[in-house]
């Protein structure tokens, strides 16, 4: 079936024009926050004070500004022709907002894609107790129900039942998938810790579940509630710190396959058995075979003898994997570390036609499951959000040699030379042998609606940063070291104690200068300040700029796949909730 969609020629063309502004505008991005003060980067770059640099940005909303016709092209987007430093900051936000992906009319709204599909039959919800909002802080809340809704359509549209979801971590995704979607949910994830975690997880979704529907006969029972639904959401909360998948690779692959049961069941209050099974609940059915607790009999557990016990525990699991192995399993959690070359199938021996998706997949893995869709015959679609920039192999980075040893990204490895790189991924731009840089990428990760609406940046510790720069150059000579100061600010209470704990990480001798050396640098510098608050204002309003070219990358890349009938851009999540917003979608030429 054919759909409306943006071509080729009109994606080139896109890159093009953010190409032409980034050609100039991606040396502020480049440069290091760390080299401020001791490479003089505000006069490098700019010809005009951080109070007019400010000021443009408080004046008026960036949106009211003129078109990008209206002159930004002549005047070089506000750099001058013959120094290549800033002087029109006007011209220069005027630019940045035309080159931003709300402003290139590229992407496609979830809803405009929905009604794409709207030739299938509207997708139906199953009767099992879904996973209750309260157990997911409102990001991930908004994350799983936007993308769960979009998937279940692409999983209708292809007639598949199977999803494969990479960098699944804790199974936020694939567990709403299955539950409340009834779809084959395959969950790898490349940490065992993570599979693990999504197991606790599911012990304690599974208690919270069976306290519940007790508790609509029982209120005893309901007083139990808040207890364990706090105790999910401990558990959920160890995993927001790394909420976004890392593609960490394991020492040896290791499978997890963890079972669940698929109860056909449309009963919405749960039935006591006879002795020897358990409440047929169709939200239990959907938990890990390990989640599951031992049997409930009518007859107290205190008057069955030891035997007893042990024989119907061991009934009840053989009974569970024999199900297990049917076709009715919905969420199986696999350990792996996949690539591009993965074959899928010696993962998942039952693989059949499947949507592979993955919700902020974390650097080189998001351009992979790219590329898996392409080259796997049985993947009809996919649906991937990816972060991380700064962790993409970039293939024409001079510097990407010392990157892969600091990431230990295999697939850019000189043992391995794959030849697999993250970016750029397009014919298009790899033919001019485009580089973006690492700073720039790293870039790209701001959320410039945030720092619009208020949320700022960590000015302080980018400027302890910088002025520790410069005393490393001054008296340690030690500018260049290979070792990393890390979150050293969190834990201090002034600037005199973050230089004395970031020279100990470091391995200096903080003994070497005072007290009163070291609040003299940051005397010195700080009425510069707000030269660094201005230049990463700066830095963030390119930050769109350079997302937009790295998804467009990717973009370019499906339409240039001979066996890819669509492929679209997708903004899927309100961005101050999510900034990492847009997914790519795209769909396989049916045989």
């Amino acid at each position: 079936m054919e759909y409306p969609q943006v071509s080729l020629p009109v994606v080139q063309r896109k890159i093009d024009d953010v190409q032409l502004f980034l050609s100039t505008a991606l040396q502020i991005a480049n440069a290091h926050t760390v080299d401020f003060y001791t490479c003089n980067i505000w006069d490098r770059f700019l010809s005009v004070s951080p109070e007019d640099v400010l000021s443009q940005f408080s004046a008026s909303d960036v949106t009211s500004r003129g078109t990008l016709e209206s002159g930004t092209l002549e005047n070089n987007f506000g750099f001058c022709h013959e120094s290549g430093k800033l002087v029109d900051i006007e011209a220069f936000l005027e630019a940045a907002e035309h080159c931003s992906l709300p402003q290139m009319g590229i992407s496609v709204p979830t809803e405009k894609l929905v009604e794409m599909f709207s030739d299938i039959a509207g997708h139906t919800q199953c009767n099992a107790v879904s996973e209750p909002d309260d157990f997911m802080n409102s990001k991930k809340a908004h994350e799983v129900q936007a993308m769960s809704a979009l998937v279940a359509f692409l999983a209708q549209h292809c007639r598949v039942k199977q999803v494969i979801d990479v960098g699944s971590g804790k199974g936020y995704l694939s567990s709403h998938l299955s539950m409340h979607y009834r779809l084959q949910v395959f969950g790898i994830d490349s940490s065992s810790n993570n599979t693990h975690g999504a197991q606790e997880r599911n012990r304690k979704l599974k208690r919270y579940s069976r306290a519940n529907q007790k508790g609509k006969r029982w209120p005893r029972e309901r007083e139990q509630l808040p207890k364990l639904a706090k105790e999910v959401q401990r558990e959920d909360g160890k995993d927001m710190v790394t909420e976004e998948r890392s593609p960490t690779h394991l020492q040896a692959t290791q499978l997890n396959s963890e079972v669940t049961v698929d109860v056909n069941s449309d009963l919405q209050e749960p039935v006591e058995c006879g002795v020897g099974n358990e409440y047929t609940d169709p939200f239990l059915g959907a938990l890990s075979l390990n989640a599951v607790e031992p049997v409930c009999a009518r007859v107290p557990p205190s008057q069955l003898s030891k035997e007893e016990k042990e024989r119907r525990m061991r009934e009840n699991l053989e009974r569970k994997l024999r199900e297990g192995r049917s076709n009715n399993s919905l969420f199986l959690p696999l350990t792996s570390y996949v690539t591009a070359e993965t074959e899928l199938k010696d993962i998942i021996p039952e693989l059949e036609n499947a949507v592979i998706v993955g919700l902020h997949t974390c650097g080189d893995l998001a351009p992979s499951t790219l590329r898996m869709f392409v080259g796997r015959q049985e993947i009809q679609a996919t649906c991937s959000v990816g972060c991380c920039y700064h962790l993409l192999s970039e293939e024409f980075d001079q510097r990407r040699s010392d990157h892969t040893l600091t990431t230990g990204k295999t697939e850019t490895n000189s043992e391995t030379r794959t030849e697999v790189f993250g970016f750029p991924m397009s014919k298009y731009l790899r033919d001019q042998m485009y580089i973006c840089g690492r700073n720039a990428r790293m870039s790209a990760c701001l959320a410039i609606e945030r720092v619009t609406v208020g949320g700022g940046l960590p000015v302080e510790s980018l400027f302890y940063r910088a002025v520790l720069h410069v005393i490393l150059k001054d008296h340690y000579d030690a500018h260049k070291s290979e070792k990393r100061v890390g979150n050293v600010y969190s834990k201090t209470s002034s600037f005199v104690d973050y230089i004395r704990r970031a020279l100990r990480k470091l391995e200096l001798n903080d003994l070497k200068l005072s007290d009163e050396d070291i609040q003299a640098y940051h005397d010195q510098y700080k009425h510069r300040i707000c030269e660094m608050v201005a230049f990463n204002r700066l830095k963030v309003t390119l930050a769109p700029c350079i997302e937009g070219l790295i998804l467009l990358d990717r973009l370019c890349y499906l339409k240039e796949q001979e066996n890819v009938s669509f492929a679209a851009l997708v903004q899927l999540f309100d961005p101050l909730m999510s900034p990492r917003c847009y997914g790519l979608v795209a769909l396989k030429i049916l045989a």
